[in-house]
């Protein structure tokens, strides 16, 4: 199965993402009590989101860009200030449907390429309705 964008969610700023940030590298377990460890407040939506105005968040159904890290079921946080250059994973719309492709340039051609062998690239040609949405900069999925 090709991977779609399956829900999309805009960015909620009026919550609090903080959660302690221990900032003692940890190699297994806990921290030793004899280190002098800091603790600082971490916010998930200032760490996460640089442009809350540009950002949302997509749900992704499909298999084409499981080598890039990307499941079916996956949250994408994608931010639209971001240019969508040679090489970066975006959100595109082809013809009306809402993918997540890394974006490649070569020969002068656009192409979207799947990040799995069993799928193919498209090349992006004029006769198509194509738009980008934005650059997908982080995934969130359990381990």
């Amino acid at each position: 199965m090709k991977t779609i964008v399956e829900e999309i969610y805009r960015s909620d700023r009026t919550t609090s993402g903080e959660r302690p940030l221990f900032l003692v590298p940890v190699a297994a377990g806990f921290p030793s009590p004899a280190d002098d460890y800091i603790e600082h407040q971490l916010d998930l939506n200032r760490h996460l989101i640089k442009h809350p105005a540009a950002t949302f968040f997509v749900r992704v159904k499909g298999d084409s860009m499981i080598d890039a890290g990307i499941r079916s079921g996956d949250i994408l946080i994608v931010d639209r200030a971001l240019e969508p250059v040679d090489g970066k994973v975006v959100i595109a719309v082809i013809d009306g449907e809402l993918t997540v492709k890394r974006i490649r340039v070569i020969d002068e051609k656009l192409y979207l390429v799947p990040e799995n062998r069993e799928f193919s690239p498209t090349e992006i040609t004029p006769a198509m309705d194509f738009t980008v949405w934005g650059v997908v900069v982080y995934v969130i999925h359990a381990l």
